[in-house]
């Protein structure tokens, strides 16, 4: 089996560089991304936070785990937290639907870009069942998806999905919530993160423009 890394996924809309120095997005659409406006059966998913973690199944077994393209033992000092946040997706049943092949979701919590889900310990959080099934926005597609309607969305109307299932209304009104990862049928994808917009004022991402 060929062992992929998870690909780097674009914003839909343009970035460029304003005048603090910021890479923000535009409002004109990325060349070959009109598909995440145009096809109604994409899906806006929320974007976690945390670090990309992949497993390969093979014959309904787990046979390797990767960090991006760094294989991770199961018996290992440094990495312990990500075993651990797979064995606790597992005990939960998110793994029940995947089949054989590489899988890949990210782990949050404890030791994680500062644990913002506040939650105990470490969690493994498959894309393409737990977060497609129970993360995605169901008013995507029922309001317009003109560049101001959705930065709008993204400043004053994005629900912290994740929090929300952990904290209830508590994590409704103050749960951290990064952005959105757009999903097409055929395995397309599309991000956008608040920190991209030129009215966000907290701490950006660090990259560089490409």
């Amino acid at each position: 089996m060929i062992i992929k890394d998870f690909p780097k996924i674009k914003s839909p809309f343009i970035r460029k560089l304003d005048e603090n120095n910021n890479y923000v997005i535009t409002p004109e659409i990325e060349p070959g991304y009109e598909w995440v406006f145009e096809d109604t059966s994409v899906m806006a998913v929320e974007k976690l936070h945390g670090t990309n973690v992949s497993i390969i199944i093979q014959d309904g077994v787990i046979t390797a785990i990767f960090n991006r393209t760094e294989r991770i033992p199961f018996f290992n000092k440094g990495k312990a937290h990500i075993i651990k946040g797979l064995l606790e997706s597992y005990e939960r049943g998110y793994m029940e639907k995947l089949l054989d092949g590489q899988h890949f979701g990210e782990l949050i919590g404890e030791k994680i870009n500062g644990n913002p889900y506040k939650i105990k310990g470490n969690l493994w959080i498959p894309f393409e069942s737990y977060a497609q099934e129970h993360l995605a926005y169901k008013s995507w597609g029922k309001y317009p998806k003109d560049f101001e309607t959705i930065s709008n969305w993204f400043k004053d109307d994005l629900i912290p999905l994740y929090a929300c299932r952990v904290s209830g209304k508590e994590g409704r009104e103050s749960g951290f919530v990064e952005g959105v990862v757009f999903t097409s049928k055929d395995g397309r994808m599309a991000k956008l993160r608040k920190d991209m917009y030129s009215w966000f004022s907290g701490h950006r991402h660090k990259e560089e423009e490409k």
